[in-house]
């Protein structure tokens, strides 16, 4: 059997009886679950604590889905105390009553939902019905759980909320979250909830809620920046992925070797910006973003090797949850100028790219770690000092340098004297 929870996430559990239904529930059913969520896991390790008995299937259910509402604080349905309770009689006439009162008001296109519908069966030739040898305190609890099963398929639109995009009414002159965004970024927006929501329906998901969650914020509140409205810098998504960003920047101080650089550029290639690319794991915001440098080719500006940037804040030792990806995008824009970077014109364009940046970043940290090395605003913490002088010795400095750090990593690094 599979079983589709609704929560902040759809959670597809499994229940299997793989021995036979003679030897239930003196032997239990093996539940598993489509996640490496250790939290998940634990609580189906917990179903052994459940004492059995007739109802032991639905006792597991009944544990499962009040685990789930506490793990992710979600209210607990009243329905879920009575999924082991057998119904008194009187009550399952009521319901019975109630439920053909409220199949007269269906309207005729709702043969879809017959799955879900608890129906009568009389025996033909002689056949019994699948309820056939069943009590009726037994079967009232059958009912119950087909109608709210029907009930839930009619409110399936109303459960996947969290993965439609949906225009909000301000109440009482309050803003909503898209409030400030411009149509066509809204557009965006839906289409990634739009292909989340399909994603989850075909199990084919990616990434995590923290991750999604988070990304959604940044992207929202970047649509909504004056920066980003300003033409400061533009973002876009590689692929409709959130996980994978293009970033441009389109401005950087006009005061700038790197302006002009740029302005040239434009000239001869028409194309006068910086392009980024933001590449992020599942456990963001709690490691930083790998950013690189795509084009063009730069010297200077703590850029290295295939386009990776040295700077303390995108290792894990530098980097805060609580960063902004627009304060990042402002701070590579400043630290490129404040490093002197310039276009590298007629360079090898093929030079830069995501596995020789992940290696020069590599390198780069594994360096740090040992030697103490920091970046961006970078001094060698155990370079040799002249006797006497609390400054590096710049000979001597650059000499130790050469000695310990990879060619590519020399050739970008600036120490400061």
């Amino acid at each position: 059997m599979l079983f589709w929870i609704l929560g902040p996430l759809p959670l597809f559990c499994h229940c299997s009886t793989q021995h036979s239904e003679e030897s239930y529930p003196a032997v239990p059913p093996i539940w598993s679950v489509e996640s490496d969520d250790p939290n998940l896991a634990a609580i189906l390790e917990r179903l052994v604590e459940v004492k059995k008995g007739n109802t032991l299937l639905l006792q597991h259910l009944k544990r499962i889905i009040s685990d789930l509402c506490k793990l992710y604080n979600l209210p607990q349905h009243p329905d879920v105390e009575m999924l082991d309770q057998p119904l008194p009689a009187e009550q399952s006439t009521q319901e019975e009553g109630s439920s053909e009162d409220e199949d007269e008001e269906m309207p005729e296109d709702t043969e879809d939902l017959d799955h879900y519908e608890m129906k009568e069966e009389e025996p033909v030739d002689g056949k019994k019905t699948e309820d056939d040898g069943i009590g009726k305190e037994n079967l009232a609890i059958l009912e119950k759980i087909k109608q709210n099963q029907r009930q839930d398929y009619l409110n399936d639109t109303e459960d996947l909320d969290h993965y439609e995009m949906k225009e909000e009414e301000p109440v009482d002159g309050k803003k909503t979250e898209d409030d400030g965004i411009g149509k066509e970024n809204l557009a965006i927006l839906e289409k990634i909830k739009q292909n989340q929501r399909q994603d989850y329906l075909n199990g084919a998901v990616s990434g995590s809620v923290q991750a999604t969650d988070r990304l959604m914020k940044e992207l929202r509140d970047i649509y909504r920046s004056p920066s980003f409205k300003g033409g400061n810098y533009a973002v876009e998504l590689v692929g409709d992925s959130l996980y994978d960003w293009n970033v441009k920047l389109l401005k950087v101080d006009e005061d700038s070797a790197l302006h002009n650089d740029l302005q040239i550029l434009k000239e001869k290639e028409g194309m006068d910006f910086i392009l980024l690319n933001f590449s992020f794991k599942d456990n963001f915001p709690f490691d930083p973003p790998f950013v690189r440098v795509v084009s063009p080719v730069l010297s200077g500006g703590y850029v290295l090797g295939g386009g990776a940037i040295c700077m303390e804040l995108l290792t894990k030792q530098g980097w805060s949850s609580a960063y902004s990806i627009e304060s990042v995008i402002m701070q590579i824009s400043a630290t490129l100028v404040k490093g002197k970077a310039r276009v590298q014109f007629g360079a090898n364009k093929n030079q830069y790219s995501l596995t020789r940046a992940q290696q020069s970043y590599k390198s780069l940290v594994q360096i740090h770690e040992k030697n103490g090395l920091l970046f961006s605003r970078t001094r060698v913490s155990k370079a040799p000092r002249i006797q006497g002088d609390s400054r590096f010795s710049t000979k001597l400095a650059n000499s130790w340098a050469s000695s310990v750090l990879p060619v590519e990593v020399t050739e970008h690094l600036y120490l400061l004297h």
